[in-house]
């Protein structure tokens, strides 16, 4: 009988984990700041809790301010605990330059990521990556919070007690609904199981949403209120508010953030909407261009990715919104079906100080100096497809 194809080097990871837990190492876990990341962190700090491990430090990068991904400045503020075990997830494929600064200062990499492969891989310890040359499994659509659940498999083993698994399968759900990933094949099953333990959850910080609604959450709409308010966290001291909702011991401070975060989850969509109508009045004079480029000082980078979105269905093209900073801007990209917006953005590589994400959306980094030569870039190559 032929032999399973396996996720290339989960079972590595796994190993490397139970070792450093063995050892004593430092370990550190350092995730993408939205609901996928910070699930995908949820997951695996408490598979190394109950594997007997502890965590040296957790590290959500700011977007708002320092853009995505290992970012130089995160490290220049985690390397006091170097030399030390660095597990990055939903993040870091990406980062090539920041890797290998990371060797520098004592870390050992590993990441774990679902993006898009660009030109090279970091030169980290191990990567898992499903979308990896020489990765044989036949599902790649995970989101983050999928690998890193079957990594929890894989390091608990016998282990692994049914609740626990139920509980790291809500995360696994909410995560790839948020985080849009096809809802097919292993996410379905996923999805399914997941959203079904919602009712019955333990977690304080998931179950204060239930009390706060006073009634079962397995509506689609609360659901999406749920995942809307854990989507627009903040950060706080290096961490971030919807993971300090998650790992919340405490039902009252649980009710209490989960509340905060569905208020601002409304002004949220408003906001969004006064962009969206903002955007809109300057497309009258630009209905011809084959793309749909904005950006401005006063736009929240955590919004651009809804406004992108929603501008992307309605004109039916590429659309890159932005937050433009002093020098530099970060924005959000959403493309129609059938468009990869991650090779668009690697033709045009050359002018970007990051890039990076999936096919129908990712992300980009510039200099400001660069926004009209990387329009210009987008629309050449818009032009050819």
């Amino acid at each position: 009988m032929p032999r399973k194809p396996e996720i290339k080097n989960l079972k590595k990871v796994a190993k490397r984990i139970k070792d450093a837990v063995k050892k004593k190492e430092k370990i550190i876990l350092y995730g993408d700041a939205d609901l996928d990341g910070v699930s995908s962190v949820v997951i695996l700090k408490e598979t190394i809790q109950n594997l007997g491990g502890k965590i040296s430090s957790v590290y959500f990068p700011d977007r708002e301010n320092d853009g995505y991904g290992i970012t130089r400045k995160a490290l220049g503020e985690l390397k006091g605990f170097a030399p030390a075990l660095l597990i990055s997830v939903d993040l870091g494929i990406g980062n090539v330059e920041e890797v290998e600064i990371a060797n520098l200062l004592g870390f050992e990499v590993v990441i774990i990521d679902h993006h898009q492969i660009l030109d090279k891989l970091p030169k980290a310890s191990i990567i898992v990556d499903p979308k990896q040359k020489g990765d044989k499994y036949p599902f790649k659509q995970f989101a983050n919070a999928g690998l890193v659940f079957k990594l929890a498999e894989e390091v608990l083993d016998d282990k692994f007690s049914e609740s626990l698994k139920n509980s790291f399968l809500e995360l696994t759900a909410l995560a790839t609904i948020a985080d849009m990933m096809p809802q097919e094949q292993e996410n379905r099953l996923y999805i399914d199981q997941g959203i079904g333990n919602l009712r019955n959850t333990f977690r304080p910080g998931l179950r204060a949403f239930f009390d706060i609604f006073d009634e079962t959450a397995a509506g689609q709409n609360n659901l999406q209120k749920i995942i809307g308010a854990l989507n627009i966290s903040e950060r706080i001291d290096n961490l971030n508010e919807t993971y300090l909702l998650l790992i919340s011991s405490a039902p009252k401070d649980a009710r209490r953030m989960a509340q905060d975060l569905l208020e601002r989850n409304q002004s949220k969509q408003f906001r969004v909407k006064e962009i969206i109508r903002e955007v809109e009045g300057r497309l009258s004079s630009k209905m011809t261009d084959t793309i749909i480029f904005e950006g401005d000082h006063s736009w929240s980078l955590v919004l651009a990715g809804s406004v992108a979105s929603t501008i992307c269905q309605r004109f039916e093209k590429p659309t890159f919104i932005f937050k433009k900073g002093s020098e530099e801007s970060i924005g959000s990209v959403r493309v129609p079906k059938n468009i990869n917006s991650v090779d668009a953005m690697a033709s045009c590589s050359e002018l970007l100080v990051t890039y990076g994400g999936h096919p129908p959306a990712s992300g980009f980094r510039i200099k400001n100096q660069n926004l009209d030569k990387f329009k210009g870039c987008l629309i050449k190559y818009f032009q050819k497809q």
